[in-house]
């Protein structure tokens, strides 16, 4: 495992960061100072210390709820170097990755963690759990569309199961509609209302199984409470 990577999982901080202070001579491997990048180290047999003192694997797991704002990438990094949602957090401890994706302009509920299981079980097919989003789509939709959204759409060689759709209000030329679905291909939910005719202008996840993001602004985040980690992991 390369240095700088055991240094972030250690909870010493990105491995950007550990980087710098490789540079700067703030890290040794079994007694010698190391400075230059790419040495590798075994986390059952070398040592390694910061700023002279051992550190070992941060094992505790981390659960994070973000607000995902637009203009964000669903990423840990980005190779255009596009804003990331560890970048908003602004996140220093060991390595987290958000729990599925959200698309670049899509606002909402994220959850970021580095337990391996639950991520899995949120993002598997087979489990089937809940995303609830809300949107705002051009046009007026038709109760007739609507229905075809209930129904699963062709959202091109594949077809939808069936959603939850809600009719919120018509506001002036648009729908605002709230949709729940349970699977999770690339750019979903923008696809289902492509196929009817009603192009997605607004969306915002807003709930993953029985997780909200209620009040939370975008930007905003927190770490989850027991009681939330334990539901999601009985889903």
């Amino acid at each position: 495992m390369r240095l700088q990577k055991y240094m972030s999982l250690c909870g010493i901080g990105s491995r950007r960061k550990s980087e710098e202070f490789i540079k700067q001579s703030r890290v040794s491997v079994n007694g010698r100072i190391v400075t230059k990048m790419g040495v590798k180290v075994d986390p059952h047999k070398d040592e390694v210390y910061f700023d002279g003192r051992v550190i070992e694997l941060d094992n505790k797991k981390y659960y994070i709820l973000l607000n995902k704002p637009k203009g964000i990438v669903t990423s840990v990094k980005d190779q255009f170097n596009r804003k990331t949602v560890i970048d908003v957090i602004d996140w220093e401890g060991p390595r987290i990755y958000p729990v599925g994706r959200l698309d670049y302009n899509t606002e909402g509920l994220i959850i970021l963690t580095n337990d391996g299981e639950l991520t899995n079980k949120l993002t598997h097919p087979k489990y089937g759990v809940e995303k609830e989003y809300f949107c705002i789509a051009r046009g007026r939709i038709q109760t007739s569309d609507i229905h075809k959204l209930r129904n699963g759409v062709d959202i091109g060689n594949y077809k939808t199961s069936p959603a939850k759709v809600v009719f919120v209000r018509y506001n002036k030329e648009n729908s605002e509609l709230c949709i729940t679905i349970s699977e999770g291909k690339n750019r979903q939910v923008r696809r289902m209302f492509d196929a009817i005719g009603y192009p997605i202008l607004y969306l915002r996840r807003e709930r993953m199984g029985d997780l909200k993001i209620n009040d939370l602004v975008p930007g905003g985040w927190r770490f989850l409470y027991d009681k939330e980690i334990k539901a999601l992991k009985e889903l």
